[in-house]
C-alpha cells in the first residue's frame, strides 16, 4: 500500500507525525558555422584514441561534491565523453536508498569539465526502458545539438548511442538533462553540472572550486522509487542528491579564494545562505560576469533552471552554508496533520496509545526533542524514510537535514588537501558561553504586557454543514 503524507496516521499519532517522526555580446550575434557535424561519428576504435587526459594546466578542477568528473580523451583534437543514461541503486544518507535514474551509475550525473573553444564530442547510450535526449543547459551551440525530443532530434531509443559535437564558445557554470519525458526523467534524478572554463583564464586565480547541484525528490515513507507526479510537496531537499549529515563538507585553507558553483534543477527557488563571510555573486549560467556587475551577499536566490557562481575568501572556522527556507534543511515531514505546539497531549497519548502501540506525543513545547527521540531508538518510522533531524556537532545535535552541509576553513590545511580536518576549535575569548542557569537573570528591557484578562483559548471544531460555499 503506497503511503501519502495525507495518510500517515496509520504510522503514528498527532504528536508524532508533525515531524513525520523518522522521516553580453555572444548570446546576441553567436556564429555556428564552425559547428557542423562530422559525416561519420562512430566511436573510434581503442587504437585511434590517446590515454584519458590529464586535468588541464589552465583552470583548477572542480570537485563536485559527493560526486565525480567524467574522464575524457582527446581523438584528432577533440574531447571525447562518454554518458550513459541508466537506471541507478542510490543512497540519500545511511538507511534511506532509492532506485533513481541518472548517468554513468551516478545521480546527478559526472560532472563534464572542459575549456571555451574546445570542440567537444559527447556520447549518450540509452539503456533506460524508454526513450531519452539530452539537453545542454544554457550552452550555445546549433540548433540540431540542443537536444529537445521530437523539436531537434528523434528520441533516443533504448539500446540506441547517440553523438553530440559541437565547439564550446562560452564559459560558465551550466548544467545538463534530458528534454524527453521530462517530468518522470528529472524527478528522478537525470541531471548533472557542465564546467566551461574560460580560455584565457580567471581574472583572479580560483584556489578550490566546488560544484553543488539542488534537488528535490518525492520518496514516499516505505517506498524505494522516486514520486514523478508530486509538484510541491516533497520528502527529501539534496545537495547532488544527498541530505545532511551525508553532504561532503567544503574544506579550504584559510586565505584561499573559493568558488562554489550553485546549479538549481529542483522546482522550488532556493535562498542558499552562507555563515562567515560576505561572499561576490561573480557568474551565472551567463558565464563569469564582468567585474562591474559583482556583488556583496550573504545570501543569493538560485531560481529553478539558474546556476550561480558564488566568490570569497576564506577565513578560519565551520561555517554553515544551506538553504534559508526552514523546511528545505530537514527530511520527510508530515504536512496537513494537526499543530500541537502548547496542547497538553497526556491523556490523549494514553487513549492513542490503546490504538497504536508505541505512540509517543511530540511538540507541545517545540520540536527540539525530535532528533533526540529518534537518535535513541523510541520513534521508529516507516522503512526506509529517513528522520527530519539528523547530525552530531561538537556540542551536541546539528539539528539538521536536506540542503544544509559546512565550510571547513583551517590555516594549516595542506593546499590541494580535500579531507574533513575535523571539527574547529575555536580559540579562547572567541565562543559564545554560558554565565547563568537562572530564567530571571538580569534586568533586561522588556515591553509590558497587554492589559486585561487572557483570553481563553479553547479549539473548537468548525461545522461544515453551516459555511456559505458561494
Amino acid at each position: 500500500m503506497k503511503v501519502s503524507r495525507r495518510h500517515m496516521f496509520g504510522w503514528a499519532g498527532a504528536g508524532a507525525l508533525a515531524p513525520l517522526a523518522l522521516w553580453a555580446q555572444r548570446a546576441l550575434g553567436q556564429d555556428h558555422a564552425a559547428d557542423t557535424m562530422p559525416a561519420a561519428a562512430a566511436e573510434p576504435a581503442g587504437s585511434q584514441a590517446k590515454a584519458t587526459a590529464p586535468a588541464d594546466a589552465r583552470y583548477t578542477p572542480v570537485r563536485t561534491l559527493n560526486g565525480w568528473t567524467l574522464p575524457y580523451r582527446m581523438v584528432d583534437g577533440v574531447k571525447e565523453f562518454h554518458l550513459v543514461a541508466e537506471e541507478v541503486e542510490h543512497e540519500f544518507a545511511p538507511g534511506s536508498r532509492a532506485k533513481c535514474w541518472g548517468y554513468n551509475g551516478t545521480t546527478p550525473g559526472p560532472t563534464l569539465e572542459a575549456v571555451e573553444g574546445d570542440r567537444v564530442r559527447i556520447y549518450l547510450t540509452n539503456r533506460l526502458r524508454e526513450h531519452t535526449s539530452m539537453h545542454w543547459h544554457g550552452l550555445l551551440l546549433p540548433s540540431g545539438m540542443d537536444g529537445v525530443s521530437g523539436l531537434s532530434q528523434p528520441p533516443i531509443k533504448p539500446g540506441e548511442t547517440f553523438v553530440y559535437e559541437f565547439t564550446l564558445r562560452q564559459h560558465g557554470t551550466h548544467m545538463y538533462h534530458p528534454h524527453a519525458d521530462e517530468m518522470v526523467q528529472m524527478a528522478v534524478g537525470m541531471m548533472g553540472m557542465f564546467i566551461i572554463h574560460p580560455r584565457s583564464g580567471e581574472p583572479e586565480p580560483i584556489d578550490r572550486d566546488y560544484a553543488v547541484l539542488l534537488h528535490n525528490w518525492a520518496l514516499h515513507p516505505g517506498t524505494y522509487r522516486p514520486d514523478p507526479s508530486v509538484m510541491q510537496d516533497f520528502d527529501l531537499w539534496t545537495m547532488n542528491s544527498k541530505v545532511f549529515p551525508a553532504i561532503e563538507p567544503m574544506v579550504a585553507r584559510s586565505g584561499e579564494r573559493v568558488r562554489v558553483r550553485v546549479g538549481n534543477l529542483s522546482m522550488w527557488n532556493h535562498p542558499i545562505h552562507m555563515h562567515g563571510v560576505q561572499f561576490l555573486v561573480t557568474g551565472s549560467d551567463g558565464g563569469r560576469w564582468t567585474r562591474n556587475l559583482w556583488r556583496p551577499e550573504v545570501t543569493e536566490l538560485v531560481g529553478v533552471g539558474q546556476t550561480r557562481d558564488l566568490e570569497f575568501v576564506a577565513v578560519p572556522g565551520d561555517w554553515a552554508f544551506h538553504c534559508h527556507m526552514s523546511h528545505h534543511t530537514m527530511n520527510a515531514m508530515g504536512h496537513e496533520v494537526p499543530n500541537t505546539l502548547g496542547v497538553d497531549q497526556s491523556g490523549v497519548e494514553a487513549e492513542i496509545r490503546k490504538l497504536l502501540p508505541g505512540y509517543m506525543a511530540m511538540g507541545r513545547d517545540g520540536m527540539a526533542e525530535h532528533q533526540e527521540h529518534t537518535d535513541s531508538g523510541h520513534m521508529q518510522g516507516p522503512e526506509n524514510t529517513l528522520p527530519m533531524m539528523m547530525g552530531q556537532g561538537p556540542h551536541g545535535n546539528l539539528e539538521m537535514g536536506g540542503m544544509f552541509t559546512v565550510i571547513k576553513v583551517r590555516d594549516d590545511l595542506a593546499r590541494g588537501d580535500y579531507r574533513d580536518p575535523g571539527w574547529y576549535a575555536n580559540p579562547k575569548g572567541t565562543q559564545a558561553y554560558c554565565i547563568s542557569t537562572d530564567p530571571e537573570f538580569g534586568s533586561p528591557v522588556r515591553r509590558a504586557a497587554v492589559s486585561g484578562p487572557a483570553p481563553t483559548l479553547k479549539a473548537q471544531p468548525v461545522d461544515h454543514s453551516k459555511m456559505n460555499h458561494g
